[in-house]
C-alpha cells in the first residue's frame, strides 16, 4: 500500500496545509522570491501584496492558497533569507577548526565585495524593522540559531577537540560571530565604506582566538 505523504506545516502559528504538486511549489517559491526582493529593495513596510504578486505573475487566489495572510507570508520570506544565506556560505558547514573558520570568513568577507553586491543582511534588515512586532519575533530568533548552529557545532567539535578551552560556549560564541557580522554591516552602510565590515569579522576572529586552548612548550630534554 503507498505511503501518504504528510501535510505540509504552515509557519509558525498557522495550520497544516495539504502537500503542494511541483507547480504548486514553485508558485509558492515564486511568491516567495518576489516578496524577498521587494521586501530587500523597499522594506516590510513599503512592499505590498498587490505588488508582490504582480511581480510574481500569480493572482490572490493563490496567494492565500499558500498563506494564511500577510503576516504568514514575511515568515516565509524570513525563511528564505536564512536559506540564501547558508547558500550563500557553505564553508559554514565546515568551520570546525581554526583554518575551516578562515575559510568561512573569508567567504562570508567576499559575498559583500561583488559588484552591487549586499552592504547589508537582508536578515538583519527585516529583523531592525519587525523586531518590536510580538507576531514576528519568534520566528526571526529560530532564523537566526539556524544561521548560528553551523557555527556553534563547528565550535563545539573544537572544544571536543581541545582547540577551545573547556570554559568556552559554542552556542554564545556563535551568537557573537553573528552579532559581529550584523553590527559590522550596518556600520559599514552607515559610513559607506566595507573596510569597517571587513575589520568587524576579523576582530571576531581575533577574540575567538583569545579562547583557544594555550599550546603546551615542549620540555628540553636533560643533558
Amino acid at each position: 500500500m503507498a505511503a501518504t505523504r504528510a501535510p505540509e506545516k504552515a509557519a509558525v502559528g498557522g495550520s497544516p496545509r495539504p502537500s503542494l504538486s511541483p507547480r504548486g511549489l514553485r508558485s509558492r517559491a515564486a511568491i516567495v522570491d518576489a516578496a524577498a526582493t521587494m521586501m530587500r529593495r523597499s522594506g516590510v513596510a513599503s512592499t505590498s501584496l498587490d505588488d508582490v504578486l504582480a511581480a510574481a505573475g500569480c493572482g490572490k487566489s493563490q496567494l492565500y492558497h499558500y498563506f494564511d495572510d500577510r503576516a504568514d507570508l514575511i515568515r516565509a520570506v524570513i525563511d528564505r533569507q536564512v536559506e540564501l544565506i547558508l547558500a550563500a556560505q557553505p564553508a559554514i558547514h565546515h568551520a570546525d577548526s581554526w583554518a575551516g573558520l578562515k575559510r568561512w570568513s573569508e567567504q562570508v568577507v567576499e559575498s559583500h565585495r561583488v559588484l552591487d553586491g549586499p552592504l547589508a543582511c537582508p536578515l538583519g534588515s527585516m529583523a531592525a524593522e519587525l523586531k518590536n512586532d510580538s507576531a514576528y519575533l519568534p520566528h526571526l530568533d529560530a532564523a537566526f540559531r539556524r544561521w548560528e548552529e553551523p557555527l556553534a557545532r563547528g565550535l563545539e567539535v573544537m572544544r571536543e577537540r581541545g582547540q577551545l578551552t573547556r570554559q568556552s560556549d559554542p552556542a554564545r560564541l556563535a551568537q557573537s560571530i553573528v552579532a559581529a557580522v550584523q553590527g559590522g554591516l550596518m556600520m559599514a552602510q552607515i559610513h559607506d565604506d566595507g573596510t569597517v565590515f571587513e575589520d568587524a569579522v576579523e576582530n571576531a576572529m581575533l577574540s575567538l582566538r583569545r579562547r583557544a586552548t594555550p599550546q603546551r612548550r615542549p620540555v628540553a630534554a636533560k643533558s
